[in-house]
């Protein structure tokens, strides 16, 4: 039941953390198994949106460190490059413009990308994002404050413009 309730939101956050199809299945998968052997440590009193969320961030952290360790030996590179993700992604990002936007969210740094998706795209509270990273909330806020001045620098740089997809008003 907790699978099947929860296994499309977890699968689709681990998709835009990794952009890999299978990388995106083992993260899910591994959730799960966290999920299910640690249940009786969760506290029915808390939310448990956030906790599954944070046991899918561990896992998605564990998982790209690997990845870089197999990228620099290079034994899978060619099955990892062939399981990109562009035709889903394309479902659920639908313009052009938050197509853009989603490469430059994909390019920040991993502490900056993974609160963006957890307040933006999984629109997780600030409050829910510092439970589920494990961090203080002030901590929290002042990531989401540092990753949206990466995304402002390269707005300036000209890699992307906010007004096209519609951020903020035309002046």
């Amino acid at each position: 039941m907790l699978f099947r309730k929860h296994r499309d939101y977890v699968f689709r956050t681990a998709l835009l953390l990794t952009k890999s199809r299978s990388l995106a299945d083992d993260i899910t998968q591994e959730t799960f198994i966290i999920l299910l052997s640690k249940y009786e440590s969760y506290d029915p009193a808390r939310p448990f949106k956030p906790w599954i969320f944070t046991i899918t961030m561990n896992v998605a952290k564990t998982v790209m460190k690997k990845q870089k360790i197999l990228k620099c030996f290079s034994f899978f590179s060619d099955e990892i490059a062939g399981d990109k993700i562009d035709s889903l992604e394309e479902n659920f990002i639908k313009t052009d413009e938050i197509q853009e936007l989603w490469k430059v969210v994909n390019s920040l740094p991993w502490k900056s990308k993974e609160i963006i998706v957890l307040h933006f795209y999984s629109e997780f509270t600030l409050k829910e994002c510092s439970h589920v990273l494990g961090i203080p909330l002030g901590t929290a806020k002042s990531r989401l404050n540092t990753a949206l001045k990466q995304l402002r620098r390269m707005e300036l740089k000209g890699k992307f413009d906010f007004t096209k997809a519609g951020l903020y008003e035309e002046r």
